[in-house]
């Protein structure tokens, strides 16, 4: 077969773009496609070196830095690329991915990483956060959402079969567009976070600090607890905000190199998390580091922290996003901490390695290539014109809701 991955963009190297390694590691003959790529040499080696083949955005003025300002072009961007010559297409997305053109003898797999977040439930917090509550900029941008929602909902019938980075996503995606996923949990490098059992007297957050991250909060939480270390490794537009906020027990180390970030993990009494994320890899790096968890108790987190209440627990919960409640959940978590083991943090984190992604995705998107094969009693998916007795196009099954954990 022929086979496409399409991602969103390729600008920096994070989490999306780690599962985006994975598929083309599983893949490693598919041609990749994307809205723009901008990355680095460095970050394009975790790709194995690939090159997208992208669309007329990447010419615009300022695309590298201001992408997310072409927003509005980026549906009508992503159809322009031409599937026709693949009979598999897998999309990768939180955005637009997954809006790619394909035709019926074709099977396209969405893996989400989430349906357009600032589109969906999360506007209006987003809106908030880019003080666009009132004015004509507000009404523009509300315009626009209305549009994406509208456009993100019409596509989701081009994709045959949705594939979820968690089940709080597949819940997102049977909300925003009614349809079934199957959960198949991100790669994480396991590998690189080694477990070291001796834990000294800080506590660790680690994040770009964007607004969602909720870092300037932890940093005001452990300001008013002066007896508590807490050193913060990551920067961002949050940074000035966390600076006014630090007290003499709080460090602010800003961008560090992975080995200063590995070595603060694996010896940090606790990794604090404050984000309601769609996955989280930080949290599972840290229990690869065999350190446990305090983290804000939504979003993908509950699938990969086990709280106190589990027999092998990693970590604590806490379930406001406020200095208080943090405060709550670290005193809770010091009166508890006898009950969580490093070796049992480091055993949960190994049920995301990125061996088990490449087994999973490859064995999810073999059954269904077999599935479609099977009930059109012919090869389906060899890109290539079938005729028919009445010289039309056979109609292929649509896609069987599958469920997976």
């Amino acid at each position: 077969m022929k086979i496409a991955i399409v991602h969103d963009w390729l600008v920096t190297y994070a989490g999306a773009e780690r599962v985006l390694a994975g598929l083309l590691e599983t893949w490693p003959d598919a041609d990749l496609h994307a809205v723009i790529d901008f990355l680095s040499d460095e970050d394009r080696a975790s790709l194995g070196g690939k090159r997208a083949t992208t669309t007329f955005i990447q010419q615009l003025p300022k695309a590298k830095t201001h992408y997310q300002k072409y927003l509005p072009l980026m549906p009508l961007a992503i159809e322009q690329l031409d599937m026709s010559a693949y009979d598999l297409v897998i999309s990768s997305s939180h955005a637009v991915a997954k809006g790619v053109l394909t035709g019926p003898n074709q099977l396209h797999i969405s893996y989400v990483h989430s349906p357009i977040r600032y589109a969906w439930d999360l506007q209006h917090q987003y809106l908030h956060e880019a003080s666009l509550d009132r004015g004509f900029k507000a009404k523009l941008a509300r315009m626009l959402l209305h549009y994406m929602r509208m456009w993100d909902q019409r596509t989701a019938s081009g994709v045959d079969e949705f594939v979820a980075n968690s089940h709080f996503i597949g819940r997102r995606i049977n909300k925003s567009y009614r349809r079934e996923s199957t959960v198949i949990y991100p790669p994480v490098d396991t590998r690189q976070f080694t477990l070291h059992t001796e834990k000294e007297d800080f506590y660790l957050t680690a994040s770009r600090m964007v607004p969602y991250k909720r870092i300037p909060m932890i940093v005001e939480a452990f300001s008013r607890m002066p007896d508590k270390k807490l050193i913060v490794i990551g920067t961002g537009p949050e940074m000035e905000k966390a600076k006014e906020l630090a007290t003499p027990n709080v460090t602010l180390m800003g961008y560090q190199s992975f080995a200063v970030l590995l070595h603060h993990m694996q010896r940090a009494r606790a990794f604090v998390f404050a984000a309601e994320e769609d996955f989280g890899i930080a949290p599972i790096e840290a229990q690869a580091c065999g350190t446990p968890v305090i983290a804000y108790g939504r979003g993908g987190v509950l699938e990969t922290v086990r709280g106190l209440d589990h027999p092998e627990p990693t970590g604590v919960f806490y379930f406001e996003q406020t200095p208080e409640s943090l405060i709550a959940a670290v005193s809770e978590f010091e009166s508890e901490a006898h009950h969580i083991r490093s070796e049992t943090c480091r055993a949960s984190a190994e049920r995301f390695s990125t061996e088990r992604f490449r087994q999973e995705i490859k064995s999810f998107v073999d059954t269904r290539v077999r599935e479609v094969t099977s009930l059109q009693g012919q090869d389906a998916l060899l890109h290539r014109p079938i005729v028919t007795p009445v010289n039309i196009a056979p109609v292929y099954p649509a896609a069987v809701p599958m469920k997976h954990a």
